[in-house]
């Protein structure tokens, strides 16, 4: 059992080293700061226990608020505090296109009383039609933040993906220029629940989206909701220059059935130049949820030293 002393030491004696051969090593990982602790001063604290420089931000600990909504004096009290504590942004997670897009009934609803359905319509409507302004606001907050990367989806899944796929590069070819103004890169992330679950979905989306201000945000465990293989067979779909940040989730690090070869992951990032963070998105929820995030980053740590 690695100690929080030999966690540090292990930190600063091979850093030099490993960032010379262009590993990925602890200055390079991340993680959600909702999903390690409660309170924004018990994420510094779980930052810093494990020596990270980086996380990244979704909804403000221990409330149900993403950090792109808050108003100015909340978003520059929050970033004051990871400033004085040495601690940077990797990338700001947010909700943007996480909604029907009119005309694509998600398969999710299907099944729903019609009340249900009904009620998601109109809120999902209501978020589809704000959609611009909600960049803004997202882009405003990263700007703050001095993160560069803003998360956005590809629209609740559908039951024609493939024929959905130029309706969602549509929508963030129209997102695509207002990002590059201000120079913030948009990252779709391949979900489940959305009309971009899979590598090969991803890398027919992204040929849509020819923006350099577009990438990707690749979750490996989520690509497995489509019963695909993660590594190598959807990482080798992907264009590796369009990667710019990835995910980890705790049950694909951790011993289990969902567990992922992240030993060789690392290799065939590092092989192919990837230059970003690895984030921790813990995604064990409950009362373990806080345990399982320092199991999760335990075994980041020992698998980065191996």
């Amino acid at each position: 059992m690695l100690t929080r002393r030999d966690l540090l030491a292990l930190a600063a004696s091979t850093l030099p080293l490993s960032a010379a051969k262009g590993r990925i090593d602890i200055s390079r990982v991340s993680a959600i700061t909702d999903e390690i602790a409660r309170s924004s001063q018990d994420a510094v604290a779980f930052a810093k226990q494990y020596g990270l420089k980086w996380v990244e931000l979704r909804n403000v600990p221990g409330q149900r608020k993403e950090y792109f909504t808050l108003s100015e004096a909340e978003l520059r009290a929050e970033a004051k505090l990871l400033d004085e504590n040495g601690l940077h942004v990797s990338f700001l997670n947010t909700s943007l296109m996480k909604v029907m897009i009119p005309g694509i009934e998600p398969v999710r609803w299907q099944k729903e009383p019609e009340d249900r359905r009904a009620a998601r319509l109109k809120s999902d409507t209501e978020k589809f039609n704000r959609r611009l302004d909600d960049l803004q606001k997202a882009l405003h907050a990263a700007k703050i933040f001095g993160v560069d990367k803003v998360r956005v989806f590809t629209g609740w899944r559908g039951p024609d993906v493939k024929a959905h796929l130029p309706r969602v590069a549509e929508i963030i070819n129209e997102m695509a220029p207002i990002a590059a103004k201000e120079k913030i890169y948009l990252l779709i992330e391949n979900e489940g629940a959305c009309n971009v679950a899979t590598s090969q979905e991803m890398a027919a989306l992204v040929k849509m989206v020819p923006s350099k201000w577009v990438g990707i945000n690749w979750d490996p465990l989520n690509e497995t909701s489509q019963k695909d293989i993660p590594y190598p067979d959807g990482y080798n779909l992907l264009p590796k220059k369009r990667i710019l940040n990835v995910q980890i989730k705790g049950k694909s690090i951790l011993d289990g059935p969902q567990k992922l070869d992240w030993k060789a992951i690392f290799d065939g990032l590092v092989k192919d130049g990837y230059k970003g963070q690895v984030g921790l998105e813990t995604h064990i929820f409950g009362d373990g949820q806080i345990q399982a995030s320092h199991d999760s980053m335990k075994e980041i740590i020992k698998l980065i030293h191996t």
